[in-house]
């Protein structure tokens, strides 16, 4: 079964001060492209393509809109727990790897079986 990456789009944008909270569906925007690169030149977080890759936004990159290659969901509240409920619901029989750095987030999916790797494993 192809595997399955899952990226918070918030915690990972977060992680380098670029000045990214002054457009923040930009910064979305800009890690979806760079994500759908790297699914092109085939490798995402340490996984061969093919794969299939979720960018999860929330608040005001709910209106990211999915590319080629990096489908996009727009969490209508937590975006922590729209990350769980999607490994939870479509991570059973494949391998799963979230990109946070988020410790909480972090052992909420490895609890439902998801490897794990930081935002400088993109």
């Amino acid at each position: 079964m192809t595997p399955l990456v899952v990226v918070d789009a918030a915690n990972v944008v977060g992680s380098v001060p670029d000045g990214w909270w002054r457009d923040r569906p930009g910064a979305a925007r800009r890690l979806r492209d760079r994500l759908a690169a790297a699914v092109a030149q085939g490798r995402v977080a340490g996984v061969d393509t093919p794969l299939e890759l979720v960018l999860v936004v929330e608040g005001a990159a709910r209106g990211v809109e999915p590319v080629a290659g990096v489908r996009v969901l727009a969490a209508s509240g937590s975006g922590d727990d729209a990350i769980v409920s999607l490994v939870a619901a479509e991570g059973r029989g494949r391998d799963v790897v979230v990109v946070t750095a988020d410790r909480e987030l972090r052992a909420r999916v490895a609890a439902e079986g998801a490897a794990t790797v930081g935002p400088r494993g993109l």
